[in-house]
């Protein structure tokens, strides 16, 4: 069987485990040690930047320097992804955040740390994350044939790594020091580099069509809206966005820490953390024959996230509400990973992925930025429980596409649709 062949099985015998493919334990440890990395980096990041004396301000310019290459360059990174595989750009974006992070580290050790040298390197980090992002996509149908079990099984490790990295980053600039934070940060990344370079020969040979960087964006363009369902989702995506993501988090964290203080915020992350790891283990077992339907469904327990903070619940009650919301995200996230790498051609996977990321986060520091003036204007209860409402009324008309509700498990019959096998 090659890799551009359907795997679904036509008996009904169960897909083998992931675990039982070499690749696919390869992939999993290259992307948990990648993911640890991301976890310790905004702590590290926030920790220096304020240890250099440029306040709040210069974190969030250091910020805007990491995301604004990704935003503007992750549409390009996933037309070399396909043209180039993934597995090589994904090897070489972790080379490069390698060496932005240690040079980090040996810019932090001096006295003289200026902010733009900072903000350069972080750029750097966001220019090869943006040459990364795209290829995961199409990475998981290489090394697995149980597409939905391995996006479960890395949802799970996503949501550990969310909690360990933070707590980590903290101990490692408490007992040691920022620099060494960087340095173990560089490590994790030369760890997935190590862990992806032996899967070279996945079975799909790259794209060597002499067709210019523009015609491969449009080609990506042209599959991506030929898919009511795919641009459909990423539209109400975008909504969510600047309305929901974008509000929830900086506002939901001020709210629940002037209610339940910061040990208790941190309690209510961790829930939802747990809740994350829950949803992660459903995916893994539940399978419906509507996915994306189940999936929104699961979703609307999200919109639980601002609420709580915007009526002030008590403890138990918002970190009960922690479970369910992160429960229902994770669970979304590995029926919409799976309907994915399961209807889109291989051979175009990594554009039309990069053009999911890029819808997805494009609007996010949008509304993060409103959020701030919003809560000054109409009080940071209301924007979240404005924000609860979008999101139930997002899902409401996710559902109400033909597309979206008719969108079922089996691939789509065309040549080069997603399969693999992992051996």
């Amino acid at each position: 069987m090659t890799m551009d062949e359907v795997t679904v099985p036509k008996d009904g015998r169960a897909l083998p485990s992931p675990w039982r493919s070499s690749r696919f334990r390869l992939f999993f440890t290259a992307r948990s040690t990648s993911l640890l990395a991301d976890g310790m980096l905004m702590v590290s990041l926030t920790t220096a930047v304020l240890g250099a004396g440029y306040g709040a301000s210069g974190v969030g310019y250091a910020l805007a320097a990491w995301m604004t290459p990704i935003v503007l360059l992750v549409l390009f990174g996933g037309v070399l992804a396909d043209r180039f595989t993934p597995q090589v750009m994904m090897v070489g974006a972790d080379v490069v955040r390698m060496v932005a992070m240690c040079a980090l580290a040996a810019l932090l050790v001096g006295d003289d740390v200026r902010l733009w040298q900072i903000m350069a390197l972080l750029a750097l980090s966001g220019a090869a994350t943006a040459m990364f992002q795209p290829g995961l996509a199409s990475m998981v149908p290489r090394v697995a044939e149980d597409i939905q079990r391995a996006n479960a099984l890395l949802r799970i490790s996503e949501a550990i790594c969310t909690l360990l990295g933070p707590g980590l980053a903290g101990l490692l600039v408490a007992y040691w020091s920022v620099a060494g934070s960087f340095l173990v940060i560089a490590a994790a990344y030369a760890l997935s580099a190590l862990g992806l370079a032996p899967l070279r020969a996945l079975g799909t040979a790259r794209d060597d069509s002499d067709e210019p960087m523009s015609r491969r964006l449009i080609t990506g363009w042209h599959e991506f809206r030929s898919r009511a369902w795919l641009w459909g989702v990423i539209s109400v995506w975008a909504l969510y966005g600047l309305f929901v993501f974008g509000p929830a988090l900086p506002l939901g964290a001020a709210l629940l820490t002037e209610q339940h203080g910061a040990s208790g915020y941190g309690w209510i992350a961790s829930a939802d953390g747990a809740g994350t790891i829950i949803g992660g283990l459903l995916g893994m077992r539940v399978r419906p024959r509507r996915p994306l339907v189940a999936g929104a469904c699961a979703m609307f327990f999200f919109s639980l996230n601002p609420l709580a903070p915007a009526l002030g619940w008590s403890f138990t009650v918002t970190a009960l509400t922690g479970v369910l919301a992160g429960c229902g995200f994770a669970f979304w996230g590995v029926m919409w990973a799976t309907s994915v790498q399961s209807h889109i051609p291989l051979n175009v996977l990594s554009r039309v992925s990069a053009y999911d990321v890029a819808g997805s986060i494009m609007v996010i520091p949008l509304g993060r930025a409103l959020a701030g003036p919003a809560a000054e204007s109409f009080g940071a209860d209301r924007v979240l429980l404005f924000s609860s409402v979008v999101g139930v009324l997002g899902i409401g008309v996710m559902l109400c596409l033909p597309a979206v509700r008719g969108l079922g498990r089996t691939p789509e019959a065309s040549p080069g649709t997603v399969g693999a096998a992992a051996r």
